[in-house]
């Protein structure tokens, strides 16, 4: 796209997040200009702040929860440090309760980390978050990006900050099985640690590939390949 063609699909944008919610881009060519900034980082360090305010204008007017994101990453710190109390509790608990101990503490570390991890993996690689967020196509807590910075920098970080959830939360019940076996929890403690593995293995090959983190890790890493 030319830097015409780029101004009056932002100008188009722009009129789209002043006008009625929720905010609709498609047609505008915004998500054509996202595309061409992928690919042109001289156009990227141009562009990224226009675009990264659109961006954040429209997800707002989608978003129903919203917490600033100070606050939502206390949450998932102090939620994070729950669940591994939890975890904890399974090694002095008599039985059934060491087992529910320790598997509410795995669902609760699978739902803290997720965010934390797409922020650790993305601060180093210079991408900002903005706020925490949740909703009805997504109601585990999210982190929003700051599209900004999030065009800045390279695809194959982009890629790996995208993957980097997917990845702590399909490990976090294989890595957790060695702990349960030491705190002597039930048998069937450590097979619902199996099947919640494999059923995060499928739910990746059969979905997360073409709509959530790792649909996004193909996307970009697809632009990588294009560097």
């Amino acid at each position: 796209m030319s830097p015409a063609e780029i101004d009056a699909a932002l100008d188009a944008a722009e009129a789209a997040v002043a006008g009625p919610k929720p905010v609709v881009l498609r047609g505008t060519g915004y998500w054509q200009v996202v595309a061409a900034l992928k690919r042109d980082r001289v156009l990227a360090d141009r562009y990224a702040d226009r675009v990264g305010a659109i961006d954040q204008a429209a997800f707002r007017s989608w978003a129903p929860i919203v917490v600033p994101f100070w606050l939502g990453t206390i949450l998932a710190v102090v939620g994070t440090i729950a669940a591994l109390a939890l975890v904890g509790l399974a090694y002095g608990a008599a039985e059934p309760w060491n087992g529910i101990a320790f598997l509410a503490g795995t669902f609760g570390l699978i739902v803290a980390t997720h965010g934390l991890a797409h922020l650790v993996v993305g601060s180093v690689f210079g991408i900002n978050f903005t706020l925490w967020f949740a909703g009805f196509r997504q109601p585990q807590p999210g982190i929003k990006t700051d599209y900004a910075t999030y065009l800045r920098a390279s695809a194959r970080n982009r890629a790996w900050m995208h993957a980097a959830g997917a990845i702590l939360t399909k490990s976090i019940p294989v890595l957790l099985i060695p702990s349960a076996l030491i705190a002597g929890v039930p048998f069937w403690t450590v097979a619902s640690l199996i099947v919640l593995g494999v059923a995060q293995v499928f739910t990746d090959v059969f979905w997360s590939v073409r709509v959530s983190d790792w649909s996004k890790y193909r996307r970009e890493m697809a632009i990588a390949r294009e560097e």
